[in-house]
């Protein structure tokens, strides 16, 4: 078994709940109510920005120049996507890139990011890596998961959603931090393991509670 697959086992439970949460199931189907969609995709802009910050910090102490182009590329990318989120999003419910931008985080989405950005900081490029495979991960079981049936009907309501992270360009970037996980972990000590296991099952939890906090549209208590 490789390390990923072994990492996927440790949180099997967490994972497993991922597709029978009814942010989840209503998303697929498309009955999720355009509010909690809309809460939804402003947090995850935030998250997203977070995130690319995480590639970033992977690129400085990747091991090699390709990995530390691809971390680069990666960072990139999700700032695209973070923006692209902002103009096609933004103009659908009359919000700018700055009031986008300035919606405050939700205790989870907060939490989530400064446990990724901890790592970041802290950790080796194997484990930073490790930190945001879930998120890529879980994204593309999702994905495909929804669309196992074929893809949806042009009038659902979320079908540029589900065909993003079904795609198989999406897919290709979990597969190659899979691979770099599996290839780092080969001459990783048993303490850098072990906080690698730690990390992925963190963040594999923290997906979960990602869709609940949407669901629940999850605000600060005080």
């Amino acid at each position: 078994m490789s390390f990923s697959q072994h990492l996927r086992q440790l949180a099997k439970p967490s994972w497993d709940a991922q597709l029978s949460h009814p942010f989840v199931v209503a998303l697929g189907n498309g009955t999720l109510p355009e509010q909690k969609f809309k809460y939804y995709i402003l947090q995850d802009a935030r998250f997203l920005g977070d995130l690319s910050r995480v590639f970033a910090a992977g690129a400085m102490k990747a091991p090699d120049s390709e990995s530390a182009l691809r971390l680069a590329k990666l960072a990139e990318d999700t700032i695209v996507v973070e923006r692209s989120l902002h103009e096609n999003y933004g103009k659908r419910w009359k919000l700018t890139a700055n009031q986008m931008s300035s919606v405050p985080m939700a205790p989870t989405n907060y939490a989530y990011t400064r446990h990724m950005l901890s790592v970041a900081q802290n950790g080796s490029a194997a484990e930073i890596l490790v930190v945001a495979l879930p998120c890529a991960w879980i994204y593309c079981v999702v994905g495909q998961y929804l669309l196992r049936k074929g893809p949806p009907p042009k009038n659902h309501p979320y079908r540029d959603w589900l065909m993003l992270y079904a795609s198989p360009e999406f897919a290709e970037v979990q597969r190659w931090m899979r691979k770099k996980v599996d290839q780092w972990a080969k001459t990783a000590g048993t303490d850098e393991k072990r906080r690698m296991e730690e990390s992925f099952i963190i963040s594999s939890r923290y997906e979960w509670m990602f869709w609940d906090m949407a669901w629940k549209e999850e605000e600060w208590p005080v």
